[in-house]
């Protein structure tokens, strides 16, 4: 057992997002863990790509309000504690509402075969981000 010294807190590519995103990594997965944890900080308004996960993400709110949508025009909001699935190969994106910051933490796998555990598409448009949100919890 040991303890896992953190790295410094560094701003997330600009080419995979809108807005100011910060991250710290949790946890990089050295082999044979393929496991992935970053906590994530979105300023209002910030968002992802679109992009998929081979073998799926999770994200868990810790504060502030999550806007999570797929493809199909789906816009989830999540609360803190609150955790959303999205299976493998489904097209996502996760950001803060425009409104207020927004901190979670996205757990995925690496693949352990070499194929590319992300795979980043493009912007989501103002039009995408504002779409219609809808609650489970």
């Amino acid at each position: 057992m040991e303890f896992i010294k953190p790295g410094p807190t560094s701003q997330a590519p600009a080419d995979w997002f809108t807005g100011d995103v910060w991250w710290d990594v949790i946890v990089a997965g050295q082999e044979p863990s393929r496991v992935r944890a970053r906590l994530v900080r979105f300023s209002p308004g910030a968002r992802t790509n679109w992009h998929a996960h081979a073998v799926g993400q999770t994200l868990h709110v810790v504060s502030g309000i999550a806007l999570v949508g797929t493809r199909d025009g789906t816009v989830l909001e999540a609360h803190p504690d609150e955790t959303v699935s999205c299976p493998p190969g489904e097209e996502h994106r996760h950001g803060a509402a425009p409104d207020r910051f927004m901190e979670h933490i996205a757990m995925w796998e690496g693949t352990g075969d070499g194929t590319p555990e992300t795979r980043w598409a493009e912007p989501v448009t103002d039009q995408q981000y504002n779409g219609t949100r809808s609650r489970s919890a």
